[in-house]
């Protein structure tokens, strides 16, 4: 079983940037894509971006595209999120999750949070004004 922890959220101005991570232990982490999504008070969990498992190909919302780069080091075990140009709308838990199944391959595409598993705890990213 994969377990994952995310980190790297803090308070930002409205601007700037912040780097989050996602930190996995367990099974074999490059056998499956990865997800992140937020959630802010009040609303439903949201995709914001996707790496399928080697890295080739990455999905974004369209509210963080241009903006946010999703990443990942199969050696070292680990997905990161690089946000620039934050705004306020930005402020939320997010939250980095593995597909729900091994193995898919770089076409697979879902911004459902069904259809991922293991979730992180979270990690709070607030951006004021």
């Amino acid at each position: 079983q994969v377990q994952l922890v995310e980190s790297g959220g803090g308070l930002v101005q409205a601007g700037g940037s912040l780097r989050l991570s996602c930190a996995a232990s367990g099974q074999p982490f490059s056998i499956y894509g990865v997800g992140w999504f937020r959630q802010a008070p009040g609303k439903e969990r949201e995709f914001v971006a996707r790496i399928s498992r080697n890295g080739g190909s990455t999905y974004y919302a369209d509210s963080v595209k241009g903006r946010f780069t999703i990443s990942r080091d199969n050696a070292k075990n680990t997905v990161s999120l690089q946000m620039n140009s934050l705004k306020l709308e930005d402020t939320a838990v997010y939250y980095c999750a593995r597909d729900r199944n091994p193995f898919r391959s770089d076409s697979y595409y879902s911004t459902s949070h069904f259809d991922y598993a293991s979730w992180g705890q979270g990690t709070q990213v607030t951006v004021s004004s």
